[in-house]
């Protein structure tokens, strides 16, 4: 018994070295990234430009769809979702391959406002301490804005109005719920569904989007179908 205390105690001092020790890194890595530019600084370059969108301005259909694809608890959990964390890891070492992904909107938004896109553990760990100040600092539906207006559609297009009116020449505001849904499925690979480069890519891609959507009650079974 006093054995099994004596290992229980080093593990978890382990821990707390190893937990240190991130926190130590992420912390560093953001910290830096704030030296650069502000937090505010790099977000008012997003809101500032000429073609951002608000959240006001968004369908609805819209924000149905990119919330059902990527994050459909977003207004339910603060920054990082670690039920979303563990469905992820079941997910993926259930089906052999890294087909899902944990992070929230508002991490994504961390990646895309306040860092590159290298794929680093100090990044990574960076983005949890972005996201935490992003959600003390904005409201759910500020940042939701700033996802769309900072994402990758293809083609050329960083937001969702040069995405809108590129692909569909309408305003964001003007989509309906076939455009909206298609959009909404780019950004988690455009060089792959962009419906400019694999159309048949962006159809499957769009069908899953719908599939979520009427999953998460946004949509009838019949309105995903007409589509």
């Amino acid at each position: 018994m006093k054995l099994f205390r004596k290992i229980l105690i080093i593990i978890l001092i382990l821990l707390i070295i190893v937990a240190s020790f991130l926190f130590f890194i992420g912390y560093g890595y953001y910290s830096n990234a704030l030296k650069e530019k502000p937090l505010i600084s790099r977000v008012e370059e997003i809101t500032q430009k000429e073609n951002y969108t608000p959240f006001n301005e968004l369908p609805k259909n819209y924000i149905y769809a990119v919330i059902a694809t990527e994050d459909h608890r977003y207004y339910d959990h603060g920054p990082i979702d670690f039920i979303g964390i563990t469905r992820a890891i079941y997910t993926n070492i259930s089906s052999g391959e890294l087909s899902e992904g944990g992070s929230t909107i508002t991490q994504q938004v961390a990646k895309n406002v306040v860092f590159t896109q290298e794929a680093t553990l100090s990044r990574k760990l960076g983005e949890l301490f972005a996201a935490y100040d992003l959600e003390k600092n904005y409201s759910k539906n500020e940042i939701f804005a700033l996802y769309v207006n900072s994402c990758y559609f293809g083609d050329g297009y960083y937001c969702i109005y040069d995405a809108s009116q590129g692909y569909f020449g309408k305003t964001p505001k003007e989509l309906n719920l076939d455009e909206a849904s298609m959009l909404a499925g780019i950004p988690n690979a455009p060089s792959v569904y962009s419906p400019s480069v694999n159309p048949d890519l962006a159809k499957k891609r769009q069908k899953h989007v719908l599939n979520k959507m009427v999953e998460y009650g946004y949509i009838t079974k019949e309105e995903a179908e007409s589509i």
